[in-house]
């Protein structure tokens, strides 16, 4: 059984939804903590409620799209408790209107996504396995990625790519590790749907990247249909533990629900079938059973 306590956890993302139940539940196993968010009023609130029941909590407010700033939360954690030795790489954004058709994002909704939910994961994977291999011992990487990384079709093309492609670097991360017999573990933690903030995301949006173009009735009118989708999911507290347990079998692939397996198994049936992609209903799919779990 793997032993959490006295060891030190680092989330991103972790001032609310999943980055927040993954800190609240690290905190219960004992672990000493350092949480990074770019919203610095609700980082703070939290650390103060963990720190009131014990735990032993760094925070440094943090835009993972930004390299220097995941460079130095390695430097406060390490500089802090000597080590690293559960990262999770969980920060992530969707853009407004996420229904839309591929073509109605903007250059600037692209990049915001590819910044933060791929680069925030090369940026974590980048300052913190070095320093973890070089310590030689047990450690474990949990990348946030989706089930959205995992199947195709037409809805939310912004997010979807950005997860997949940090699904991508998460598989490579997991295969350099296992080749060379390292100790360090690798999850891919695919959620389904959670009760989250993300749906909100534009909150966090840099002033230099201006808001997504398209209509903005419609937007909203997607974004209340994302809504009262999110609110039938998962608690984040549930997700944490399942990453607890994950992270105890050294497993890679955590998929939260069993709702888009029929879109997952679809794509990967197109592909080796060499056919066309099938056309998949995500809204319908996400308004069916989201935390079927078989």
């Amino acid at each position: 059984m793997t032993e959490f306590r006295g060891k030190v956890a680092v989330v991103t993302g972790a001032a609310s939804g999943i980055g927040r139940g993954l800190s609240e539940r690290f905190a219960r196993e004992g672990m000493r903590l350092v949480l990074a968010d770019i919203e610095k009023a609700p980082l703070e609130s939290l650390a103060e409620i963990l720190r009131t029941g014990g735990t032993e909590v760094e925070t440094l407010v943090t835009d993972v799209s930004s390299g220097a700033a995941v460079e130095a939360l390695a430097v406060r954690a390490y500089d802090a408790f000597g080590a690293a030795h559960v990262v999770c790489n969980n920060a992530g954004i969707v853009p407004a209107g996420r229904y839309r058709p591929v073509w109605e994002f903007s250059v600037e909704d692209w990049r915001w996504a590819i910044d933060v939910n791929l680069m925030g994961v090369v940026h974590g994977i980048r300052s913190f396995v070095p320093r973890m291999r070089a310590a030689g011992g047990w450690g474990h990487i949990v990348n946030t990625i989706s089930v959205a990384g995992l199947y195709g079709g037409a809805g939310s093309p912004v997010y979807g790519a950005s997860k997949h492609a940090a699904l991508r670097a998460t598989e490579a991360l997991y295969s350099s590790l296992a080749e060379e017999g390292s100790p360090i573990g690798v999850t891919a933690l695919c959620p389904g749907v959670v009760r989250t903030a993300i749906g909100t995301s534009e909150r966090n949006r840099p002033t230099g990247l201006r808001l997504a173009s398209g209509n903005p009735d419609e937007i909203a009118a997607m974004q209340a249909a994302s809504d009262a989708v999110t609110a039938k999911g998962l608690d984040p507290d549930t997700v944490a533990a399942m990453v607890v347990e994950a992270i105890a079998r050294r497993q890679f692939y955590l998929v939260t629900t069993t709702a888009f397996d029929g879109a997952i198994r679809v794509r990967m049936e197109d592909i080796l079938e060499r056919r066309n992609p099938t056309p998949v209903d995500l809204l319908a799919l996400a308004t069916g059973d989201v935390n079927g779990r078989g």
